[in-house]
């Protein structure tokens, strides 16, 4: 993450450690996988669980992002402290901030890889391959229906509702959530439980801090028919739309 924000710096643009969040989660399980000394099969399937979501999500975020240039939290960020402080403000507001919650967050990668309890997959493993699948499903298709949307002039201002946005107003922070738990049912079946603290941090970072929050305040001042749609769609859990006239 320091070698992140010196290039920031250089290109005077913090967004890039949105990019990298995916990334860190692989460069993590990639250290744990090669110290650690737990039942392989466990080490390989968490590894390339992890490989894949986050490949997933800092490809998106970087081609959501490209040519954008920096985002508009980090600007007003800049215009609060002023650049001539922001650069090194940066650095504990952002970058080592993000590094300290990746290493947090990420204990059920290390524990799952670590521990060894059995020799063999257990059925917390199975649930977990089950839970991480759907996770990504709803992750990744709704970041996919998301982009579709707005790619198209005419819905400007207009709120998704079709697809998975029908039963969640978030169904991409219902995946990632969904995925962490899956990162939790490996770390237990390896035998470890405090570890699991990393994955409900994570959850409640998603739902209280940097995501659904955060959204929700944005979006009801920007789009006037997000207000029906918090009545008629579930918050975070998916659900059956209430029928409101």
């Amino acid at each position: 993450m320091t070698l992140l924000w010196i290039i920031s710096v250089y290109l005077k643009n913090v967004s890039i450690v949105d990019f990298f969040w995916g990334l860190g989660f692989i460069v993590c399980s990639i250290v744990y996988f090669y110290f650690a000394k737990g039942f392989e099969p466990r080490k390989i399937l968490v590894l390339t669980l992890v490989i894949i979501w986050g490949l997933r999500l800092s490809i998106y975020l970087g081609w959501r992002n490209f040519g954008k240039g920096e985002d508009f939290r980090y600007q007003e960020f800049r215009r609060q402290f002023g650049a001539h402080r922001y650069w090194w403000i940066s650095f504990f507001q952002t970058f080592l901030l993000q590094g300290i919650l990746m290493w947090l967050i990420s204990a059920p990668l290390l524990a799952a890889q670590y521990y060894k309890t059995s020799d063999s997959l257990t059925i917390l493993d199975y649930l977990g391959i089950f839970v991480w699948i759907i996770g990504l499903i709803f992750e990744a298709g709704g970041d996919y229906q998301l982009s579709k949307f707005k790619k198209n002039p005419q819905n400007k201002g207009k709120v998704l509702n079709t697809g998975l946005w029908r039963y969640t107003r978030h169904p991409n922070y219902f995946g990632d959530a969904t995925v962490w738990c899956a990162y939790a049912l490996f770390c237990l079946s390896a035998g470890s439980y405090l570890p699991v603290l990393g994955s409900v941090l994570m959850i409640a970072l998603i739902i209280k801090v940097s995501g659904v929050a955060l959204l929700e305040k944005t979006l009801k001042t920007q789009k006037p028919e997000y207000e029906l749609y918090i009545k008629q769609t579930s918050s975070f859990l998916p659900w059956f739309p209430k029928n409101i006239k």
